[in-house]
């Protein structure tokens, strides 16, 4: 079998199932995982369950892959079992075994752990200065560090012991933690503070250079100052430096993983966002290594990747939350919409909603006042999302009292007051409410929201254009009631601006004119039907255009009652008309 040399080196972290853990570098390519030597394995796994032949790590295009060679239990990666697959930096391969060896896959081209390979190779090459016990010693608490970023402790517990690491490879007196608050660097604020020794400093009695942190910050970059005697003059004269008789500062910037560049032509890479600082001082004068600056570095890497991975948790879990409380919202917002709406003598009724968030603003309602009378209402609250979804559960909860025969002009009048007065400035509703008698009487309120369609014989008109004020938008507004005489089987078409002003992707608007033509000679079709033609006309005129508008559609059918409806209510020729 012919071997390859591989050029740029990777790391195998080996932990055995107690917990012990080894490094193991990939020098040639197959490298062969199983169990036991007589297969010529590289690595070999003392495992009975771990079959002879087991896997093999390869190269293709300058990537390593993980190839399942006869693992009775099948090869796993990140927990995916795999025939093939390519490693990234920092994945888990396993066995499919839960208390046997676990893999983990160093890569020269990662991004927090990219020294521990370079440092590997060039172990048997440290400086005449570093004693072999003493390189071997730092390098090995590098490791140790390394290995926190997958543990299970929390997260503060994993920043102390890299800072204390820090702390040993620097012979510091002290060490901190600078959190930048929503990465911003002009907020920032201690997260930890810690002293030789492993022992934790209260934040507030650690005073950090000032000088030296900005300094790091504005040319983002490290600023390690071995004495500060033989510094420049602006860091020798600060204050807490002097205070404090410092001699070495270590100010490490500490940035999110490095984003490619968005322009395609472009091959630049830049910083992600800036999560903080490591601080380092004492009041000893000190001389690092090369290999101690190395070391600084990949610690000041492991510490970024935690911080980043927190604040990537915690965005997720924020996003979990939102999303659950949405969730939520959603429910009680669907649940307050009428559900099968019930027949009644002289009413037939049909609606739907389409909120374009999760959350909408229109509401519609259907509720009897007493055996002869019938409210109906379209409501659309302006903005989208959870704010105008709360507005609509107050607008429901304010009006749901006129099944108690309250006057509805008296009742508008009042909710437009305590929306004025606890509503933010901006958050109002249109609204068309009505009141339809046996005998075909409508008593209505329009409130700044458009005509509803009135579908009579064959014509399509905006038959209420008369109205006031929207509800919440003027405290002083004072709404009254108007009157119009149905015939049988006049119906209207209710409906929100989120069906007249839906968009096709050129940016045109269906209008009004359009929602008429459409409904013209419909008066004899099913309500649903009609929902259907209006749902499918503004669908087809999108061509799938992104909407910015909830949609809600109520269709109300007048229906006459024999003993309700007399002659000088409607026209004897109309008067047994149903559907």
């Amino acid at each position: 079998m012919t071997e390859t040399l591989v050029q740029n080196e990777a790391v195998l972290e080996v932990i055995s199932p107690d917990g012990a853990r080894k490094y193991v570098r990939i020098t040639q390519v197959p490298f062969l995982i199983g169990r036991g030597a007589e297969t010529g394995n590289h690595l070999q796994l003392t495992d009975r369950r771990i079959s002879r032949n087991c896997g093999a790590i390869v190269t293709e295009a300058n990537r390593y892959y993980i190839e399942d060679r006869g693992q009775r239990r099948g090869l796993f990666v990140n927990g995916e079992k795999v025939e093939s697959r390519v490693l990234n930096d920092g994945d888990v391969i396993t066995f499919g075994l839960e208390d046997s060896y676990q893999l983990i896959f160093r890569s020269a081209t990662g991004t927090s752990e990219e020294a521990i390979p370079q440092l590997l190779t060039r172990i048997d090459h440290m400086t005449s200065s570093e004693s072999t016990g003493g390189g071997l010693r730092k390098l090995n608490m590098l490791l140790e560090a390394t290995s926190l970023l997958h543990s299970q402790l929390p997260l503060d517990s994993v920043l102390a012991k890299m800072i204390d690491h820090a702390i040993a490879v620097t012979d510091a007196d002290r060490g901190l933690l600078e959190e930048a608050v929503e990465g911003r660097p002009e907020n920032m604020r201690v997260r930890l503070a810690r002293r030789s020794g492993g022992q934790r400093l209260p934040p507030e009695s650690m005073t950090p250079s000032k000088t030296a942190i900005q300094l790091a910050m504005k040319q983002q970059s490290a600023v390690i100052t071995e004495d500060l005697a033989q510094a420049e003059m602006n860091l020798q004269a600060a204050a807490s430096i002097v205070a404090q008789g410092l001699r070495a500062v270590v100010v490490i910037p500490l940035y999110a993983s490095a984003r490619a560049s968005t322009d395609a032509s472009s091959t630049d890479v830049r910083r992600g966002d800036f999560l903080g600082v490591l601080y380092l001082d004492s009041k000893r004068p000190t001389a690092f290594s090369k290999l101690d600056r190395q070391i600084l570095d990949a610690l000041a890497a492991d510490a970024a990747s935690i911080l980043d991975n927190a604040r990537l948790v915690e965005r997720e879990r924020e996003r979990q939350r939102l999303e659950q409380e949405i969730g939520i919202a959603r429910d009680i917002q669907q649940a307050l919409l009428p559900k099968n709406l019930r027949e009644y003598p002289h009413l037939a009724v049909s609606g739907v909603n389409f909120p374009c968030l999760s959350v909408g603003g229109d509401y519609y309602d259907v509720f009897p006042l007493d055996e002869k009378r019938t409210a109906f209402l379209l409501a659309d609250v302006s903005g989208k999302g959870l704010g105008a979804a709360l507005v609509t559960t107050m607008l429901q909860g304010a009006l749901s009292g006129m099944s108690l025969g309250t006057d509805p002009a008296r009742t508008l009048n009042h909710v437009n007051r305590f929306l004025c007065d606890h509503v933010e400035v901006g958050r109002y509703a249109t609204m068309f409410f009505g009141i339809l008698e046996e005998n075909g009487k409508l008593e209505y309120i329009n409130a700044g929201h458009p005509s509803p369609i009135l579908l009579r014989k064959e014509a399509a008109e905006e038959a209420f254009t008369n109205g006031s004020f929207p509800v919440g938008l003027v405290p002083e507004a004072e709404f009254t009631t108007a009157t119009l005489q149905l015939e049988p089987d006049d119906t209207l078409v209710l409906f929100s601006d989120g069906v007249t002003e839906a968009m096709d992707p050129d940016e045109e608007l269906y209008g009004v004119g359009r929602l008429r033509a459409v409904l013209e000679g419909k008066r004899d079709l099913p309500l649903d039907e009609i929902q259907k033609t209006v749902l499918e006309s503004v669908e087809n005129f999108a061509r799938g255009a992104r909407q910015a508008d909830d949609l809600t559609i109520l269709v109300v059918r007048f229906r006459a009652v024999a003993t309700g409806v007399t002659d000088t209510d409607v026209p004897a020729s109309n008067a047994a008309a149903s559907d």
